[in-house]
């Protein structure tokens, strides 16, 4: 616990003097005051609470077999699929843009703009485009989700890697050099989704929306380790983010090279942000919603503090969002309807009240 130490003055002297008694305290650490480390500890703990009664509303309602009965809990076990997924994706998306917003310095853009979007939906518009409609089953099945992803990982380390490697090694190169590369795949995508006919568009349309739908429960043996790895790294490594926070010049005044823990950072977030696309599709919004709530709702710069509080709002955010989706429209796990609408607006709102990028 850090330690607490308390300066008080008489008037005239100038001299203060360390009493036990204090007015005003000063702390060091994540937490300033005691009141902040219980906001934090509430805030998680209704997060928790919510999170609690959204899986139990996912697994329990609707259920039209009684309770106990054999039917009941097979009807629960089908769910249980359903609910994992969405605790991947949120894992993927809280842990990867908020170590990509530390990497870079910039809170507003997330790991959607390096292209992993794009390269999925310009897989999913080749495959019905070359094969039509059976297209689709080729881009299904636990080998062509690995081979989505890898086919992501390579672009993303073989962008970072070419950009960050040289001699004039910049960032800000990099994020421009992946705005391009999405644009052009994602031209590329439309170019060739206006050739389709429309059967065959109404398909492929089903597939680009992120959808919980879309995951099939074969690819959760393989997801979840390998976003647990990566996540606990980027947890095990929370400190240096911390220091990463600080800029290039910080980071290698304390003994950092700050271009190596970046282009490892950026790795790592690109293993986790190809897991989420390959299994449900693209959610462009639902990292910066869920990275700016845990920003002000944490309000400190300990990543071993912001990463837990994110996954959660995470979970939250698209739970709460599946099940409404589910329950009260019956769209069929359509999140991103909701999560795009409400993050986009939040994102606009942001923007309005800062005045700048």
């Amino acid at each position: 616990m850090p330690e607490t130490t308390t300066l008080t003055g008489r008037a005239g002297t100038g001299s203060p003097r360390s009493t036990p008694t204090a007015t005003a305290e000063r702390r060091s650490g994540p937490f300033t005051t005691r009141s902040h480390r219980r906001r934090y500890v509430a805030t998680m703990a209704v997060l928790g609470t919510l999170a609690l009664a959204i899986t139990v509303g996912l697994l329990t309602y609707g259920n039209p077999m009684d309770v106990g009965t054999d039917g009941y809990w097979r009807i629960v076990d089908l769910r249980v699929s359903s609910v994992l997924v969405i605790l991947v994706v949120a894992f993927c998306h809280a842990f990867a843009t908020v170590s990509f917003q530390t990497a870079t310095g910039n809170r507003i853009i997330t790991p959607s703009i390096m292209g992993f979007e794009a390269l999925y939906v310009l897989i999913q518009t080749g495959a019905v485009f070359v094969f039509g409609a059976s297209g689709v089953l080729l881009v299904t099945g636990t080998h062509q989700f690995l081979l989505q992803a890898a086919l992501m990982v390579a672009l993303a380390t073989a962008l970072y890697g070419w950009l960050l490697s040289g001699r004039f090694g910049d960032i800000h190169i990099m994020l421009l050099v992946g705005v391009i590369l999405g644009g052009g795949l994602g031209a590329l995508s439309t170019f060739m989704q206006r050739l389709l006919t429309p059967s065959e568009f109404d398909i492929l349309t089903a597939r680009l929306f992120g959808n919980v739908g879309n995951a099939d429960a074969e690819y959760l043996p393989w997801a979840i380790p390998i976003a647990l790895v990566a996540g606990g790294v980027l947890l095990a490594r929370a400190r240096r983010l911390d220091v990463l926070a600080l800029g290039r010049e910080p980071t290698t005044n304390l003994g950092l090279n700050h271009r190596r823990e970046v282009m490892l950072v950026l790795l790592l977030v690109s293993v986790l942000m190809a897991m989420t696309t390959a299994l449900v599709g693209p959610m462009t919004f639902l990292g910066f919603l869920v990275a700016m709530l845990a920003y002000q709702l944490a309000d400190t710069y300990d990543h071993r503090l912001l990463l837990p509080m994110a996954f959660l709002l995470g979970y939250v955010v698209l739970g709460g969002a599946y099940f409404v989706l589910r329950h009260v429209f019956y769209a069929q796990g359509m999140v991103t309807i909701i999560v795009e609408l409400v993050g986009g607006l939040v994102f606009l709102v942001h923007i309005v009240r800062k005045g700048r990028l």
